[in-house]
């Protein structure tokens, strides 16, 4: 077995394993380690900023890497979406909200270390996964030159290879053969973002899991303050 097949035959299915089972262990047995470990007491300005640049960013990234990757590449077309077409909006809209994410990423790494107090109550996987998330953010940026390049020449194979993987590899039948014409900058970048899967139930991102969307629809609330008259 070479290590291709290792990489992108076995390591996606360890990494979502790794995923789903290692969050079910750790909300059953660390259920006090089950939050977002807010900082915001010792600093909010920076936090403020940076997370809502970071998180529309990733959250814009996240589905759009699943529209693009997980539909079939029939259904484009029948929508009449040719390749291209596919591979533009994908390229557009990758460092649009790429760049989005990467600057809200910046400011709050550069908040977590460079603030003393930030800094103090930082455990090692804190700013870990901030690394990695960065890294990976990086790497995709950098894969968006090479994708416009072959846009330049025509060439939407890469894209098709890459959603046949995903595609494949969901199916529970990864055929990391439909990978050897991909370029390495998109392999390294597949590999950092199933890592990111992985490390999932050891950091905080866990709290994406309690993402409290009932706010959205709960019945509106009346709070009225009490106040004494007056005489």
């Amino acid at each position: 077995m070479n290590l291709s097949n290792l990489i992108f035959g076995f390591y996606p299915y360890i990494a979502l394993t790794t995923f789903l089972v290692g969050s079910v262990i750790r909300f059953d047995r660390e259920q006090y380690t089950w939050k977002a470990d807010s900082s915001q007491i010792f600093e909010k300005e920076q936090l403020r900023k940076g997370s809502i640049l970071f998180h529309i960013g990733v959250l814009a990234l996240f589905l759009g890497h699943f529209a693009g990757l997980v539909t079939p590449h029939s259904w484009f077309l029948a929508l009449g979406v040719s390749d291209m077409m596919h591979q533009i909006v994908a390229i557009s809209a990758g460092a649009a909200f790429g760049s989005l994410c990467m600057m809200g990423g910046v400011i709050l790494w550069k908040r977590r270390m460079y603030h003393p107090r930030v800094r103090a109550n930082s455990r090692f996987m804190d700013i870990f996964i901030l690394d990695w998330i960065l890294l990976t953010l990086a790497v995709g940026l950098l894969t968006i030159p090479v994708s416009i390049y072959h846009a330049f020449n025509g060439d939407a194979s890469v894209m098709v290879a890459l959603a046949e993987w995903v595609q494949s590899m969901l199916m529970l039948n990864a055929q990391p053969e439909y990978l050897s014409g991909v370029g390495f900058i998109y392999k390294l970048h597949l590999f950092l973002g199933m890592s990111v899967f992985f490390l999932f139930p050891f950091s905080r991102l866990v709290h994406v899991w309690s993402m409290p969307l009932g706010y959205m629809f709960r019945p509106y609330q009346i709070v009225r303050t009490k106040f004494v008259k007056q005489r």
